[in-house]
Formats: C-alpha cells, sequence, structure tokens
C-alpha cells in the first residue's frame, strides 16, 4: 500500500465501519430470534401457535426481508445512505418490540414482515455505504469483514436465548432495544457517502440505469449467484443437525457441528475479503464456490473419523457462508456509484428468495424420507448452480472501467 493510501485510510473515522458493523449484527439477532422461540410458542400454545402458524410466521419473516432488501436500493440511491439506514434501522426496532404486544397469531406474522422489511433494508445499506467508505483496493475485505457481525449477532442471541427462555418475549425486546440504541449514534456519527453525493451532481445525460444492456449480464449473474448462495446458507443452518442425524451421526455431534459450519464462516469471510482484494473478486468468487460443491459432496459419504469429519465441516463453512457475501463485493466493485445501493438491495433480496427455497427443499427431502445422502447432493448441485453463474459475470474492473466515463 502506497503512503497516501495508507494515510488517507488511516485518516477515516472508525464510526463508520463500527456502525455498518452494528446493523448487520441486528440482522445476525434477528435470525437466531424466531427460531429460539418457536419451541416455547408451541408448548405454551401462546396465541394458539401450531405448527402450521410457526411456519406461516416464520416464512412471513423471510418474505419480509425480502421485499425491504430489494425496495431499499432505488431509495438509498435516490435519497441517500444515511437517511435510508436510519429509516430502516426504526422500522425494525419499532416491530420488534411490538411482536411481545399481538394478540393473534396474524398480528404476530404481521409485525414480523413489517419488521422484516425494515431488516431487509438494513443489511444491503450498510454494505453499500461501508464499500463505500473504504479505498477501492480494500472494498472487499471491507465487505466481508462487515458480514461478521451477522454471525457474532446470531451467537449473541443463541447465548441469549439459552438465558432467558421460557421468557421469550426479552428476546424481541433486546433486539428492538439494540437498534434503537443504535439510531441516535448512526445519526450522529455516520456521515453520508461522498460516493452518493458525487453520483448525485452528475448530469441525467451522464447517470447510468442498472437495467441497461451492459449491465444486464452483471445483473443476472449476481442474481443467480445470491439466490443459490443464500440458499445454501440458510439450507445448511436450518437443516444440517437434522442431515448428520439421518447419516447416523449422534445429535449432540450434530449440533457441535453446526457451531463448526458458523465458525468456519467467520474464518471464511476474513480470509476471502483480503484474497478478493489482492486477486481480484470474479476469480475468488470461482475458488470459492468450485470448493463448496466438492466439500458438500464429500459430506455424503459416511466418514468414521470425528477429527477428519469436523475439519471437513469447518471447510465447508469457510467456503460456502462466504462465497455469496464475495458477489456483495462484487457489486461495490463493478456497479457505478448511482446504481450501486439498487444492485446490491436487489442481489439481496433475491438471495432471500434462496433462503426461503434452501429449508423447504431440505424440509421435503427430510419428510420424504431421502435427507441422506440426497440432502449434500442438491447442496453440491446448487453450488455449481452457483459457479455457472458466476462464470458469466464479467470482471469487474472492466464493467467498472467501461461506465467510468459515465
Amino acid at each position: 500500500m502506497s503512503t497516501t493510501t495508507h494515510a488517507s485510510t488511516q485518516g477515516r473515522s472508525l464510526w463508520p465501519a463500527v456502525l455498518c458493523w452494528l446493523t448487520v449484527l441486528l440482522d445476525g439477532l434477528d435470525l437466531v430470534m424466531l427460531g429460539a422461540v418457536i419451541p416455547t410458542l408451541l408448548k405454551t400454545h401462546h396465541l394458539g401457535f401450531t405448527v402450521a402458524g410457526a411456519t406461516s410466521v416464520a416464512t412471513a419473516s423471510l418474505v419480509g426481508v425480502a421485499i425491504g432488501a430489494s425496495l431499499v436500493g432505488p431509495m438509498a440511491d435516490r435519497v441517500g445512505r444515511r437517511a435510508v439506514l436510519m429509516f430502516s434501522i426504526a422500522l425494525f426496532s419499532t416491530f420488534t418490540i411490538a411482536v411481545p404486544f399481538a394478540t393473534s397469531v396474524t398480528m404476530f406474522g404481521a409485525f414480523r414482515l413489517i419488521a422484516g422489511i425494515g431488516l431487509g433494508a438494513c443489511l444491503p445499506t450498510a454494505l453499500t455505504f461501508m464499500s463505500e467508505h473504504m479505498p477501492e483496493e480494500r472494498r472487499s475485505h471491507a465487505s466481508t469483514i462487515t458480514m461478521t457481525g451477522y454471525h457474532v449477532g446470531a451467537v449473541i442471541a443463541s447465548l441469549v436465548a439459552i438465558w432467558v427462555i421460557p421468557d421469550w418475549h426479552k428476546l424481541f425486546y433486546l433486539g428492538g432495544i439494540a437498534g434503537f440504541i443504535l439510531l441516535p449514534l448512526v445519526y450522529l456519527k455516520l456521515p453520508e457517502s461522498k460516493a452518493f453525493l458525487a453520483a448525485k451532481e452528475k448530469d441525467d445525460s451522464q447517470k447510468v440505469s442498472l437495467f441497461q444492456p451492459s449491465l444486464m449480464r452483471a445483473n443476472v449473474g449476481v442474481w443467480v449467484g445470491c439466490f443459490m448462495g443464500l440458499l445454501l446458507v440458510y439450507g445448511l443452518n436450518t437443516w444440517l443437525p437434522q442431515l448428520m442425524q439421518k447419516a447416523g451421526y449422534s445429535v449432540s455431534n450434530s449440533l457441535t457441528m453446526l457451531f463448526i459450519l458458523n465458525l468456519g464462516a467467520i474464518i471464511g469471510l476474513l480470509v476471502a475479503g483480503r484474497l478478493a482484494d489482492k486477486q481480484g473478486v470474479r476469480p475468488t468468487i470461482l475458488i470459492w464456490f468450485a470448493t463448496a460443491a466438492v466439500m458438500l459432496a464429500l459430506l455424503s459419504i459416511k466418514i468414521q473419523s470425528t477429527l477428519v469429519l469436523d475439519l471437513l465441516i469447518l471447510v465447508t463453512g469457510i467456503f460456502v457462508f462466504s462465497a455469496q457475501v464475495l458477489i456483495y463485493a462484487y457489486i461495490s466493485h463493478a456497479f457505478p456509484a448511482e446504481v450501486r445501493s439498487t444492485a446490491m438491495g436487489l442481489g439481496a433480496g433475491i438471495g432471500r428468495l434462496g433462503a426461503i427455497t434452501g429449508p423447504l427443499v431440505t424440509g421435503g427431502l427430510v419428510n420424504a424420507g431421502k435427507a441422506y445422502p440426497w440432502g449434500f447432493y442438491f447442496f453440491a448441485a446448487v453450488a455449481v448452480l452457483g459457479l455457472l453463474a458466476v462464470f458469466t459475470l464479467p470482471n469487474e474492473k472492466d464493467l467498472a472501467k467501461a461506465h467510468v466515463s459515465h
């Protein structure tokens, strides 16, 4: 790194990085909250909760996140990253605190849907801002480091759930209060993105459209890659313990495997971004999806050695979880600032549809008695489709140069 670049990096405030990381942490908190309280809701028959009702509420939450992620981009590209992030955090926090006050399962689901819209808008906006805050040569690392907040949030929520359950209301109060604490800090310490302000100053004739022909190849590759990537993340996080039990492993070992998988995810995020900044984002994503496909296929083989199995799951986590995050890094490099947030939000929104599809398809395999080994065959095939999608992406630097004149 040159002296000039180093000085500019040192001179940047840490507040944007911290606040974007904490915003993504909210997503991780929410990931665990509903799953942690559903057993208690069913056991106590709260509001008349049934398995079907719990499934509907969980689906409504994910649909809300997909809607929020898809809608936020044009708003953030029009009015700014900062204002949209504040609105999104406020919406999520308000309706998360409202959940315990629901008087019916339908109202419970409606509150989760609206909270999900706010939450879905938070992550792509935070990632866009973070990528624009950092120098171009560190954008990939910025994306992957920010996403570690997601896993830290999930761990915090898991630990709190162990402490407060069966008093499940406290989990939702935690999520909402955390957002309201974050909100004034964002107001006071988060400046507007300089890239957004520069893009706003351009003449209309100079601005690009996300759906213009020169960007459509990148759009489609990003959408398919995000869908496949989040299908893997949510499918594995939801069903890995059950798949391993069907393979003949013990319950305690299966739960340990889920922890190891997510430990691998954090390691992968720390490594992948740095490598992408050095070697290029597209080549790194190709390596990540290809290795993920191989690892997932290997998990279909019954392994006797616990050490070998744990190492295999660790490596699987390293490559599966950060493959999709690297696509966010690709967006931050390849797409012009005036459509970057829209591209990020649409990719995240379509990816969330994969997050809904993964658990549904895998659950269907479990119900059909074909969870093992077909669940891992399915996941490996999904990783291959993600790999093929990334093959279609133009090189991020070439795409960026093609629009630099704008």
